[in-house]
């Protein structure tokens, strides 16, 4: 079995704007209230019927960042992660980074530059 899909993730220039536009296009509701700034949607209010969803997010991108959407596995250590992503042809973006308190991720490009996150959590 592989390691599951648990987060998307979209950074941008405007946060503001964008999660408009996502609450519009697809009835996204957005927390935003954290130091980060980082509209969190939750994945409980995001499934289908069927109960089939995951939770994400839209944040700020730093200066002079374009910007990227990207999504998050789970894994059981980051740098592990993140050591055998470079090991196997990507290159790393940032990490093992703690960002929320029991909540460690970190950022590879994969050997074609496609941004990807890995994610190790409590929960």
């Amino acid at each position: 079995m592989g390691q599951p899909v648990v987060h998307f993730e979209i950074v941008a220039q405007d946060p503001e704007t964008l999660r408009a536009y996502y609450t519009n296009l697809f009835g996204w509701e957005f927390d935003s209230n954290n130091p980060m700034n980082y509209g969190i949607v939750p994945r409980d209010a995001n499934v289908n019927a069927d109960g089939v969803g995951i939770g994400g997010g839209v944040g700020p991108a730093p200066e002079g960042y374009p910007g990227h959407v990207t999504f998050y596995v789970e894994v059981p250590d980051v740098e592990a992660a993140l050591a055998k992503a470079e090991s196997l042809g990507g290159s790393r973006m940032m990490g093992p980074e703690q960002v929320m308190e029991q909540v460690e991720i970190g950022l590879f490009n994969d050997p074609e530059g496609h941004v990807v996150g890995v994610v190790k959590s409590a929960s």
